[in-house]
């Protein structure tokens, strides 16, 4: 059986279906060249915004077009929220959602619903079900990196947002699972691991006795400093996925700061910086608190990679809400943006608020943003110009990415999976071109 996964969204989507693609090849599974070759797709959907929703429906649709005869497996968010609209589409074999999962592939193997395409029972693995072994290793499904999820789930009521509703209550890794990962990620051949979680500050709190993300941290950088072989975990980069302001702790900035194990990138959701609007949002810091914390993490790590996210046209706001936004983010030491048009989750808050901004308005400001984020690129980059940054080669080893999120023309010569000190010799969007030195 061959089979390609169609993935949407946030990185914790990326992780699940790593999870698959190894459940999945573990059954004695394929991967398929194309879409077009493949006997079973599994779309994994996401529904943070009408877009994505938007963007789910059309792969479906592309992959009923382009290949009629394939089986199809919808999960994610959108397949969670709105199971009863993927229920009658041809060929689709099962709806799965998120709660399901970890079972996904070992459930459709031992209920029979794959047995026609030839899946084997006899292998058994998927998250959460136990390890299987290194089945995969870096450029499986074009990744280098491996996205390691230790969490899910998500008790932060944001007015705007639906995944608390599609991934359900926070659920930590335990750290004995989440250190028996690293180790067998590692001796598959992976140098850097991406942490992620749906809510990745709120790590632990749920396990007993509790744990913090900060404890987290310091046990994956001891195991690693305490490795026996020494190979086994030769200069393993983690890279901490998105965390929200409030969980970005002094600790975690110092233990960045201070251990070469952890790339100095953050990602910090700012989402808005009039505190009115953040206020209606229901996030729960303001903007003096989010301006302190990102200009801390500059004056520590002068050179690290501070994104966030920001949405603009939050029901209510004003023209005035919007400038601050726009000025603050002129003057803060952000290096990339991603930018959110709201649009309207059935059953949030802010789907019942008042004051909706006009869908033109929504796009002008959108456009405007972006190019305040392209502008902060551009500045990051240029301060870059001259430095050296550990890399680890992508591809076909013609680029790299640095420690600090960059990635970089390299001269060619080197396989995927390397790591390499560049000097940064032309700065340039999306990419830069740089040399390779000895340090």
């Amino acid at each position: 059986m061959t089979y390609f996964i169609l993935t949407f969204g946030c990185r914790v989507n990326q992780a699940d279906s790593l999870g698959f693609e190894e459940a999945l090849r573990a059954h004695g599974a394929t991967a398929a060249g194309s879409l077009e070759e493949a006997d079973l797709v599994l779309v994994n959907t996401c529904s943070v915004t009408a877009s994505a929703d938007h963007g789910a429906r059309l792969a479906l649709r592309r992959v009923a077009r382009v290949n009629p005869n394939a089986r199809l497996i919808v999960t994610g968010c959108l397949a969670t929220r709105r199971p009863e609209e993927f229920e009658s589409w041809p060929n689709v074999l099962r709806v799965v959602p998120n709660a399901q999962k970890p079972q996904l592939i070992s459930m459709l193997a031992a209920t029979g619903p794959l047995a026609s395409l030839g899946l084997s029972t006899a292998a058994r693995y998927g998250m959460g079900e136990g390890s299987c072994g290194a089945i995969i290793e870096p450029g499986v499904a074009g990744k280098t990196a491996f996205t390691l999820r230790v969490q899910t789930g998500c008790a932060q009521p944001c007015a705007y947002c639906i995944i608390p509703s599609t991934r359900g209550a926070p659920q930590s890794v335990p750290l004995d699972v989440v250190l028996s990962e690293v180790t067998r990620v590692a001796t598959a051949g992976f140098k850097e691991i991406a942490l992620t979680g749906v809510h990745l500050g709120s790590y632990g709190r749920d396990l007993t006795p509790a744990l913090t993300l900060a404890e987290l941290l310091k046990a994956l950088s001891a195991e690693i400093g305490a490795s026996a072989d020494g190979a086994q975990h030769d200069r393993l980069l983690f890279r901490i996925s998105s965390l929200e302001p409030m969980d970005c702790t002094p600790e975690i900035v110092d233990l960045v700061a201070t251990a070469a194990c952890f790339a100095p990138h953050f990602h910090l959701p700012l989402q808005h910086a009039s505190n009115r609007v953040l206020s209606a949002m229901r996030r729960p810091y303001g903007i003096e608190y989010y301006a302190a914390l990102v200009d801390q993490i500059r004056r520590r790590i002068p050179s690290a990679a501070i994104g966030s996210d920001v949405i603009v046209g939050f029901p209510g706001e004003t023209d005035g809400d919007f400038e601050q936004l726009c000025t603050y983010l002129e003057r803060s030491p952000l290096t990339h943006l991603h930018v959110f048009p709201y649009s309207d989750r059935p059953g949030t808050l802010a789907a019942a608020m008042s004051g909706k901004v006009h869908g033109a308005v929504i796009r002008d400001r959108a456009g405007r943003v972006r190019d305040i984020g392209r502008r902060l690129s551009t500045r990051f980059r240029q301060e870059q110009a001259g430095a050296i940054h550990r890399a680890l080669t992508i591809e076909d080893g013609s680029h790299a990415v640095t420690s600090n999120y960059l990635k970089v023309q390299i001269p060619p010569g080197r396989s995927r999976n390397e790591w390499v000190w560049v000097r940064m010799t032309e700065v340039g969007i999306p990419e830069s071109r740089g040399e390779i030195v000895e340090v």
